[in-house]
């Protein structure tokens, strides 16, 4: 059996493989880019008791915002955006905006962090996607016309993701 051929049978077998998976991170892919947006976010309201008498340099660490800016402080209340909190009963009442679960739960996959076991998945899958690239090469033969024309596209793509990076 020739390289050739065992390349195009792996690249089947593993592209069949991983067509779920594929499908999950191109919709997860494409939800991350309005990410900045409210596009199919739910409004959650979050009820938190934290330590009472609290900065609001502290709030923000207790309930979970990252640079949480204090809009008005007085002696009871702290108001944030979205929010406010009571400094003597320590309670938080916020809304916050989610993707609904099932899609909330594909984005976490898509940006799965070294620490979380999920980042197994994801180096499986970024080194199949470089495999996908190699093996595409071995699918034709080299001199053929869908091969030439190929490499065409390859060059144009090359071309494309040059100009993307440096613009």
């Amino acid at each position: 059996m020739t390289i050739s051929t065992r390349f195009r049978i792996w690249h089947r077998y593993l592209g069949y493989f991983l067509a779920g998976i594929m499908a999950v991170y191109a919709l997860s892919g494409m939800l991350l880019i309005f990410r900045d947006t409210d596009f199919l976010k739910e409004e959650k309201t979050i009820q938190k008791t934290v330590k009472p008498n609290a900065t609001g340099e502290e709030l923000g660490q207790l309930i979970g915002i990252k640079q949480l800016k204090v809009q008005q402080e007085d002696a009871t209340t702290i108001a944030f955006e979205n929010g406010t909190y009571n400094k003597q009963t320590g309670e938080a009442s916020y809304v916050v905006k989610e993707l609904p679960k099932m899609l909330n739960k594909m984005t976490k996959l898509h940006k799965a962090k070294s620490a979380e076991p999920l980042f197994f998945l994801n180096v499986f899958f970024g080194v199949s996607l470089l495999f996908f690239v190699i093996s595409a090469f071995w699918m034709f033969l080299p001199g053929t016309t869908i091969f030439r024309k190929g490499m065409y596209f390859t060059i144009a793509g090359i071309v494309l993701t040059l100009v993307l990076l440096f613009i």
